[in-house]
């Protein structure tokens, strides 16, 4: 759906999943979810003020037949000097070419080498950067998290499944008989509290947000 205005939204909200963030994990998120749910999806700016959206760097992602996924593994965890679990490290390594390959068929168009010397078809072209030990950043000029934050915001805006509230924070979680039922948005814009009621409540504020 398109973006919900402020001035005519209600002051409550029932949906099946909220989604707090609309970073690339709340997007992604939201784009993967069963079509029948009803999404409501909250920014705390406009769609194209958030962190992935500015991010100049690529992505590093085993993708060149001479790279393995033992030796981006054992990178990230020399440069993370004993601060990275070794399990999600691992889990995310080892995804990190499906979430590639997922961003490629929704439309982002990373940078293709433009010395190929055979007909097997295009190759990314990928970089090398501090900590790493073979060429695995995959990217978009300059520019890759306005390239992939794009591409999301324009499906999901497409996507009649899918409620976007811009310009609104969370302020509370609502917890019951330990379980998350939903939470008390902030209205930036109006300074009205609204409450969003859900059946799962996901949070997807990156590093900025502290949490």
């Amino acid at each position: 759906m398109p973006v919900t205005d402020n001035t005519s939204a209600s002051r409550q909200h029932q949906h099946d999943v909220l989604i707090i963030g609309s970073g690339a994990a709340g997007l992604s998120l939201a784009l993967h979810l069963p079509a029948h749910y009803r999404i409501a999806l909250i920014s705390k700016a406009d769609l194209k003020q958030g962190s992935t959206y500015w991010a100049q760097g690529g992505m590093a992602a085993v993708l060149h037949t001479r790279d393995t996924i033992d030796s981006h593994v054992e990178d990230t965890l020399n440069a993370g000097d004993g601060l990275c679990h070794r399990d999600a490290v691992e889990f995310t390594v080892r995804n990190s070419r499906r979430c590639v390959e997922w961003l490629v068929r929704q439309g982002v168009d990373f940078d293709l080498r433009e010395d190929r010397v055979d007909n097997s078809g295009p190759e990314f072209h990928l970089t090398m950067e501090g900590g790493h030990s073979h060429r695995r950043i995959i990217h978009a000029a300059d520019a890759t998290g306005r390239a992939i934050s794009e591409v999301l915001i324009e499906k999901a805006q497409a996507a009649e499944n899918i409620e976007i509230f811009t310009h609104r924070v969370a302020v509370d979680l609502i917890t019951a008989q330990g379980h998350c039922q939903g939470a008390y948005i902030l209205d930036r814009q109006t300074d009205h509290v609204e409450l969003f009621q859900a059946r799962a409540v996901v949070l997807a504020t990156g590093g900025a947000s502290k949490v």
